[in-house]
């Protein structure tokens, strides 16, 4: 497949490299692709170019900005060229403040996320919200004892959601699909849980597991 990424910071970059490791071609949308030269000699099948680059080239496009640019990351892409287009959505509504022992602090609430406020601006995209509830160096193909770890998703159309599952499964992932855009109001916090042993402890070689009777 064509995967337009938009931005170019460290969990857009591994992304990147790991559907390049997968076969798939790849555009990084940056507003400056200079920065990108070093790796795009590393990465073959990779080129750079403008967020509306990015957007017009992927068959997929994946939003891996911070999460307070992220609608801006959209405008800059261009609601046209995104129409119809699976958006894989793995930003996550961390806040300026700092962390209070461990925990980040987000600006939305229990009542709302992050990929709602997106879905509810860009209604012509299909959005699935993936790869937020763990860190970078653990979203490609994670080295794990026991079964593979579980990526937990969701978005309003049932479609999207088996591409970007198949995709996690390339990438070493088990997907659990928990429904529609509300449910990321439950997804997001995950990355706060995740990040408590990391940021206390500096622990960062772990993931969530969805076990099932």
């Amino acid at each position: 497949m064509r995967i337009g990424v938009l931005g170019s910071g460290e969990v857009a970059r591994t992304l990147a490299a790991g559907f390049l490791k997968h076969g798939h071609d790849v555009l990084i949308g940056t507003r400056d692709p200079g920065k990108l030269r070093d790796w795009l000699k590393a990465n073959a099948r990779s080129s750079a170019g403008s967020f509306s680059d990015a957007a017009n080239f992927g068959d997929v496009v994946v939003l891996a900005v911070k999460g307070s640019v992220a609608a801006r990351a959209l405008r800059l892409a261009g609601t046209t060229s995104l129409v119809g287009k699976i958006v894989i959505d793995a930003c996550n509504p961390i806040s300026d403040q700092p962390p209070v022992n461990g925990v980040l602090r987000f600006f939305t609430s229990l009542e709302d996320s992050l990929m709602e406020r997106l879905q509810k601006e860009f209604s012509v995209v299909r959005f699935v919200k993936a790869f937020n509830s763990v860190g970078q160096g653990m979203m490609v193909n994670p080295q794990l004892a026991g079964a593979p770890p579980t990526m937990f998703i969701c978005g309003n159309d049932a479609e999207a959601k088996k591409t970007v599952s198949t995709l996690l499964v390339q990438f070493g992932w088990e997907a659990a699909d928990m429904g529609m855009v509300e449910a990321a109001r439950a997804i997001e916090p995950l990355c706060m849980l995740w990040c408590i042993p990391a940021l206390r402890e500096q622990k960062t070689r772990h993931a969530f597991k969805l076990l099932r009777e």
